[in-house]
């Protein structure tokens, strides 16, 4: 039987392949080789290997975590085989990536209980169907100890301290455990035991996914290709988008919420978030961008982009009940659907009032949002902290989002 032939020059299908591959992206390293791997999976019809390792941190997504996501779906769309791989193992060890000290390994169960979430947030953008779920303990476990002092001997010191956050620590006398050197070493093995053809991550990943690159070779492999994206700025238009910096938009978050957050970005940072957020063709979002350019106003654009985000994680009437909301606000409305809550005691604290009806997480805080004139009772603004409401019903606002209709009695 003799093999297909990979074509000497790209078809317009594969040229289509690598722009869709490069739309985005940082780095995809070497693009001569990906390009290579794409006219051959077309001569045979044998489907690319993609694969992305999240270890499971924490038990939520934002979307600054979709953009590697959003990557992997347009890549399955082209027919290629998508690797969702959970890191049990390496998460028992903890990635130092862009830290300066060590960061403490999770336990085995806190493991557990984040990935039972993971896969399940992950799937509101990759296609279930088509994406292979795989937890690197498969292989990691069973290496044991020969397995792993034979995999060290593949990798120098000298090269491992060509790691960025490794040569600072360094220098800085921080100390680096030797542990660590572990986790690039086995998220490298991972691409041996998939047989990668092409492995995603954030920029501060390009260290561990060239392990992987290297590793491939020493097992006498084909080397991945790695694609990196750029790290997503949250709301603020500055920092990394982060749960503890408060400036991040989750997958799971209420759909008016969620569209009134997207739509409080800048203007400016919108077009990035189009690029790597939405699922629009490049064509149709520089046609947006001219338009704007050419005196229409960026809120269109920004309804359009906060609309389909909020349409992908929900639906596309949840979108419009979203949209629906937002100018009901803006215009000084209160929502149709907020919660109801009955308080007894009657006559309460407003910061206690807040409290219980869970617009804020405590006293002080209520406080704190009193003094800047952020809390409302039937749309009047309460500058009085010391205010003890009486028995009755009321609607009850903070800030610009959060409505409770409390009913107080005695």
């Amino acid at each position: 039987m003799t093999s297909t032939p990979t074509p000497v020059q790209p078809s317009d299908r594969v040229l289509e392949a690598m722009q869709i591959s490069l739309r985005g992206c940082e780095e995809l390293l070497p693009e001569s080789d990906w390009l290579k791997k794409l006219m051959r999976a077309e001569a045979t019809g044998q489907p690319l290997r993609i694969k992305l390792g999240l270890d499971p941190t924490a038990p939520d997504i934002h979307i600054g975590h979709t953009v590697v996501l959003n990557k992997m779906r347009q890549l399955q769309n082209l027919g290629h085989t998508v690797i969702f791989l959970i890191g049990d193992f390496t998460s028992l060890i903890g990635d130092p990536s862009g830290r300066n000290n060590t960061r403490p390994p999770l336990t085995h169960e806190q493991i557990k209980a984040n990935a039972e979430t993971y896969y399940k947030q992950a799937s509101l953008v990759l296609d279930p169907g088509k994406t292979e779920i795989r937890y690197n303990s498969e292989w990691s476990d069973p290496l044991g100890a020969r397995g792993m002092i034979q995999l060290a001997a593949k990798y120098t010191v000298a090269r491992m301290m060509e790691r960025d956050d490794f040569t600072k620590r360094f220098a800085a006398q921080t100390p680096i455990s030797v542990h660590e050197f572990l986790y690039p070493l086995m998220q490298g093995y991972d691409s041996v035991a998939l047989k990668s053809d092409l492995e995603l991550g954030g920029t501060d990943q390009k260290f561990n996914l060239l392990v992987g690159r290297h590793l491939q070779q020493e097992y006498g492999q084909e080397p991945q290709c790695i694609l990196t994206m750029p790290l997503l700025e949250g709301l603020d238009g500055v920092e990394k988008m982060s749960k503890s910096k408060n400036n991040y938009v989750g997958i799971t978050e209420a759909p008016n919420d969620m569209y009134a957050k997207i739509l409080s970005i800048s203007d400016v940072q919108m077009w990035k978030w189009f690029t790597l957020l939405s699922f629009r063709g490049e064509a149709e979002i520089a046609s947006l961008k001219a338009e704007i350019a050419g005196g229409r106003n960026p809120k269109d654009a920004k309804v359009m982009l906060a609309k389909e985000i909020t349409a992908r994680f929900h639906s596309a009437a949840a979108a419009d009940a979203a949209e629906q909301d937002f100018q009901n606000r803006s215009k000084g409305g209160i929502p149709d659907d907020i919660p109801e809550v009955t308080i007894a005691g009657a006559p309460v604290g407003i910061a206690a009032l807040l409290k219980q009806a869970r617009l804020v997480e405590s006293n002080g805080e209520g406080n704190r949002l009193i003094d800047g004139g952020g809390v409302r009772i039937d749309q009047v603004v309460i500058s009085d902290k010391g205010l003890k409401v009486e028995p009755g019903t009321y609607v009850v606002q903070v800030g610009k989002r959060k409505f409770a209709r409390v009913t107080l009695t005695a």
